[in-house]
């Protein structure tokens, strides 16, 4: 009996033991897998938060300790408002819809922003590049990672000004080039032979690509600096999108492409026999940004379309309306999808390096839509064509007409504050009456008088809307010499001959002394 209680204890305290075992073990590589975590987290030289799903701090690295100026044991188990200060451009607190941390923890998707300031604990700002990502399943929690970019920001905007100035600059002697070479190809003001005609073409057609080069140069410079217009307005999207195809269809003859629009197969411009009925799609964008960017994608289908067809198509849902261009062409790459819109970005393949490009349409493309509220992605398989896909907000039928009627009142108050803009400003009625007491003040013209006698003259009259001075000074004197001319008698010779004007309340005219010298 006593030899199977003592064999008990030893088989129990042997099971012990595996399980302290293996709970060492498991604490040993956890404790490993921690340290790891933590030098590599420390080691980043960008700032790094850990937040819980209620946007309390549980870790803090030291890039973020020196970028915001707040200590481990200070910022641990605060809220993140209260380290991570985060201002617009107006050096305004970022509200809620604004907040990339609280879009986060609330959404449960990465959120990127490249446009707030960071203000430290000792009170200063700093431009920020800041990227949240969420942890797990939703209510987890968010890490953030953020980073000083102020002399990035500056390199760019040094960047931007200079090819601004640099593309204003040339631009103009470019268009020079091009006007005159227009005018040494036209029949009417030139005449060459067939060969010199044929350098002449070719030189013109560089001088425009060359403007067109400056043209986006420009655009994409306003674009970095948040310098681009907004000005939206309600567009019908079917016919405004026709009309851009339309223009367009003579370049696509050119390459014996046809080019089809969907929601209206039956113009002459187009080629599709399938007929549909088309809601009508009303948006509330900027209707210059929205046709350069299809314009810019249906040449692009065009350019890079060899053989085939291009097809344009309008389609939408109750919040949204999404325009599409496809074609047949050579696609894009898998690869180079995801850098399809960076800025001076080419495809660089043996299909694409026959045909000219820099790199900034599809860019422009990418901004115009974000300023119009709207997004832009592709679809593509290299070899089989690609489509291209504008998405932007759709404005309902009630909301379209209110903004239209708006605009038509807007527009009629403006022009009716035109007339009484012309209308000279201190108009005063007194004066007016005075005028009215004097001599009429129709304007005469009066050939030159032979003499130096002084003629008599009737005093021009101007309409009453006009503020006229009362008194004698308004009439004017004879012409002195062959133009017609308007001065005031000198006071001197009404002070010398004072009752010649005092008497004077008639209408009938009155001679004036010449003018003295």
């Amino acid at each position: 009996m006593i030899g199977l209680i003592l064999w008990g204890r030893n088989a129990s305290s042997a099971d012990e033991t595996k399980q302290d075992r293996a709970y060492n073990e498991l604490a040993s590589e956890l404790s490993q897998v921690a340290g790891t975590s933590e030098v590599v987290i420390n080691a980043i030289g960008e700032g790094v938060l850990a937040l819980d799903g209620r946007g309390t701090v549980q870790l803090i690295n030291p890039a973020a300790q020196q970028l915001i100026g707040w200590g481990k044991q200070d910022a641990t188990n605060l809220s993140y408002k209260s380290i991570l200060k985060m201002l617009d451009s107006k050096n305004q607190a970022v509200s809620e819809t604004n907040d990339p941390v609280a879009l986060a923890l609330t959404t449960h998707k990465p959120q990127k922003n490249d446009n707030f300031s960071l203000e430290t604990q000792s009170g200063k700002t700093f431009l920020a590049s800041i990227s949240v990502n969420p942890v797990g399943q939703l209510g987890n929690g968010v890490i953030v990672v953020f980073r000083d970019v102020t002399i990035e920001k500056s390199d760019e905007r040094q960047r931007a000004e200079f090819i601004s100035t640099a593309s204003h600059e040339m631009r103009t002697p470019v268009a020079s080039i091009e006007g005159y070479l227009g005018l040494a190809l036209n029949p009417a003001t030139a005449q060459i032979d067939d060969k010199a005609r044929d350098f002449i073409t070719k030189a013109h057609e560089s001088a425009q690509h060359l403007g067109r080069l400056f043209a986006d140069l420009l655009d994409v410079s306003k674009a970095d600096d948040s310098r681009l217009k907004n000005d939206p307005k309600i567009i019908d999207v079917v016919p405004f999108i026709h009309d851009i195809v339309e223009g367009l269809t003579p370049k696509a003859k050119e390459k014996n492409l046809r080019i089809i629009y969907k929601p209206d197969p039956d113009e002459t411009s187009v080629e599709d026999p399938v007929k549909r009925l088309n809601p009508v799609f009303y948006a509330y964008v900027d209707n210059d940004h929205l046709r350069e960017v299809v314009q810019n994608l249906v040449e692009n289908a065009i350019k890079y379309t060899p053989e085939g067809e291009v097809s344009v198509d309008v389609t939408g849902d109750h919040s949204h309306i999404v325009i599409s261009i496809a074609d047949t062409g050579i696609g894009i790459p898998h690869e180079d999808q995801s850098h399809l819109f960076q800025k001076f970005y080419r495809v660089d393949n043996s299909d694409t390096r026959e045909i000219g490009g820099t790199g900034l349409g599809l860019y422009l493309c990418r901004r115009l839509t974000e300023t119009i509220g709207g997004r832009i992605w592709v679809e593509s398989e290299y070899k089989h064509g690609s489509t291209f896909f504008v998405e932007i907000p759709r404005t309902d039928h009630d909301e379209a007409r209110r903004l239209i009627e708006q605009s038509k009142l807007k527009a009629e108050k403006e022009s009716a504050d035109k007339p009484q803009q012309a209308t000279a400003p201190g108009h005063n009625p007194q004066a007016s009456d005075s005028v009215a007491t004097n001599a009429p003040m129709q304007p005469v013209v009066t050939t030159p008088p032979t003499s130096s006698t002084p003629t008599p003259m009737t005093a021009p009259e101007y309409p009453t809307a006009q503020h006229q001075a009362p008194g004698p000074q308004h009439v004017a004197p004879a012409p002195v010499s062959e133009a017609v001319q308007l001065v005031n008698t000198p006071l001197s010779t009404i002070e010398a001959n004072p009752e010649q004007y005092l008497s004077r309340r008639d209408n009938t005219p009155i001679n004036i002394p010449p003018r003295q010298q």
